[in-house]
């Protein structure tokens, strides 16, 4: 039970189907945490919770997880940013901290099953394969089956998501009707660890930059030096804005170099690939195939999903050739391939020459 309006909805439908409840919330940074969720200044976010899941009947308890997400989570962001990579620390989050370390405490407290507000659908074991699967939710505009494709065959056995058939709409009414929408915090696109600021701040007050360079050259797709620019990490494919490039048409980042610490950028039209690479692929919802395969690929979250020919590499790795080429192929995001809304699995896009 994070605090928002999902995770709440979650619990009282589990509840009203006859399920008995323990709601687990993740403290996951030290320190503050953010405004109160209700109306009193001076309550906390923790405190607000622990008062809406009591008026709901749900025992509540705090799992203090904060330097496991320090070293799974924050840890591979950060590393990631100086790397060259613009990273999804959700993705990372769901299999190894919520269903993760989280799901090994709930199992601790005699848990069958560990619930979540995710917009997700699960296929249980068929016939035809005998695997557990994932497919989007019926909410298209609400759909985070991306994120979850990490997650393994035990972890998708014990995940429940109530909210697979739910429409976003339908939980705001509910909330509306039980009069607790003032008391729910606003919803938030930010990352979750990074209490203030940009996550640009957040890596300077964690990282001596000076050890990676914080100062470099911008060059177009010839090496002609047209800029300067104040860090790789602060930086991602398709990136427009701050370039600091007086022209006539505008530039945008289509390389990130760690090892020189350049910045290349070219027009719009360069950024456009056929093709991209993939590792650390997890297949979920089938077994890893021995050929290529037609499948359709997001990605990142809000990405149309995109008709591609995928092929198995060594090593846990794929190559996509798309039919037609995408826009922004972003190293560090996560690639998911889809078979109409089944999930067949995903990976990590790879820096490529």
């Amino acid at each position: 039970m994070s605090g928002g309006v999902d995770s709440l909805r979650a619990a009282i439908l589990l509840k009203q189907q006859g399920h008995e409840l323990i709601g687990l919330h993740m403290r996951l940074v030290s320190g503050p945490t953010g405004k109160g969720l209700g109306t009193s200044p001076r309550s906390s976010p923790e405190e607000d919770l622990y008062r809406l899941a009591g008026a709901f009947g749900i025992p509540l308890r705090i799992v203090d997880l904060v330097d496991d997400f320090e070293a799974r989570v924050i840890a591979s962001f950060l590393s990631a940013y100086l790397d060259g990579m613009t990273p999804n620390p959700c993705v990372v989050c769901n299999p190894q901290i919520k269903f993760g370390v989280l799901l090994k405490k709930a199992r601790q407290l005699g848990a069958e099953f560990l619930a979540t507000g995710h917009y997700a659908r699960i296929a249980t074991p068929g016939e035809r394969n005998g695997r557990w699967g994932l497919r989007k939710a019926r909410d298209p505009g609400k759909d985070q089956s991306y994120f979850l494709h990490g997650l393994t065959q035990e972890q998708l056995a014990a995940a429940l998501f109530p909210l697979g058939d739910v429409l976003k709409s339908e939980v705001f009414r509910w909330a509306e009707e039980e009069g607790i929408r003032p008391e729910i915090p606003p919803e938030s696109q930010e990352i979750c660890f990074i209490q203030t600021g940009s996550y640009l701040d957040f890596v300077r007050k964690r990282v001596d930059l000076s050890r990676y360079g914080d100062r470099g050259p911008i060059v177009d797709l010839d090496g002609r030096v047209l800029g300067e620019h104040k860090g790789i990490f602060a930086y991602t494919v398709g990136q427009r804005r701050g370039l600091g490039i007086a022209s006539s048409a505008p530039y945008y980042v289509v390389d990130l170099d760690p090892a020189s610490n350049t910045v290349t950028v070219g027009r719009a039209q360069d950024l456009y690939r056929q093709e991209l690479r993939a590792d650390r692929v997890n297949w979920v919802s089938r077994d890893r195939p021995s050929h290529p395969i037609s499948c359709q690929v997001r990605i990142r979250n809000q990405h149309r999903p995109a008709a591609a020919l995928l092929t198995p590499l060594e090593n846990a790795r794929v190559a996509v050739r798309f039919r037609e080429p995408q826009r922004a192929v972003t190293p560090g995001q996560a690639a998911v391939f889809y078979d109409g809304d089944r999930l067949l699995g995903g990976g990590t896009i790879c820096r490529t020459p």
